[in-house]
This record gives C-alpha cells, structure tokens and sequence, in this order.
C-alpha cells in the first residue's frame, strides 16, 4: 500500500527531470522499501528540489503559460486574454518556448454552445 502522502507527491511535483526524475524515483522507491519509508524518499526529494538550481525566467515563462493553457482547455484566445498578452504574443511565444496547445474539443464545443455529439 502507498501511503496518502507518497502519492499526493507524486502528483503534486512539478517532476523537473521528466520521466527519468519519476523512473529514478521509482526505481528508489523499489529499491530502498525495506530500508527506507517511502515518507522519506518524498522529504529527501524536496530537499533537493529546494537545493537545485534556480529556474530561468524562460523555465518560469514556460511553465507558467503552459499551466494557463492546461487551464483554458488549449483554447489559445482565452489563454491568451487570461495572460494579458495578443494571440499572436501568445503564438510567437509557445513556438519560442516549444509548447503546444493540445486542445481539449468536448469542453471547447461546450463553451461555445454546441451539444455533445454522441
């Protein structure tokens, strides 16, 4: 069983490695379960996420619009009126930043009126 709080933090952390940051952890888990609480792999991986090295201002501008399009369904107009910026701003910006929008269709028909198709 994995305690509440393991799995709150595996969900929660922003996993700056990507997936090999998650497989290393894992593999961590698996191999210090017995010598190790799992409590303790989460508190030493925030300690050293709190130790890394500071994020760039350009890190911060990606994960702050890509947050914002997750959050407006990948409707770039809104996402861009959320962020105060033009939608071409935005554009130029998410092919900068290498981001793309991935669209969420059902909540974007939705918003704008049409019925779910079944």
């Amino acid at each position: 069983m994995i305690p509440a709080e393991v799995m709150e933090h595996v969900a929660t952390y922003p996993w700056p490695g990507n997936i090999r940051e998650l497989e290393n952890f894992v593999e961590r888990a698996v191999i210090y379960r017995r010598a190790q609480p799992l409590n303790r792999l989460c508190t030493s991986s925030r300690q050293r996420r709190m130790r890394a090295a500071p994020v760039t201002l350009k890190d911060a501008e990606r994960a702050h619009i890509a947050r914002i399009l997750r959050e407006s369904d990948g409707v770039i107009g809104a996402a861009a009126i959320r962020l105060g910026v033009p939608r071409s701003t935005l554009f130029y910006k998410m092919r900068r930043l290498g981001i793309t929008a991935a669209r969420n269709t059902t909540s974007h028909a939705r918003a704008l009126g049409y019925a779910a198709h079944a």
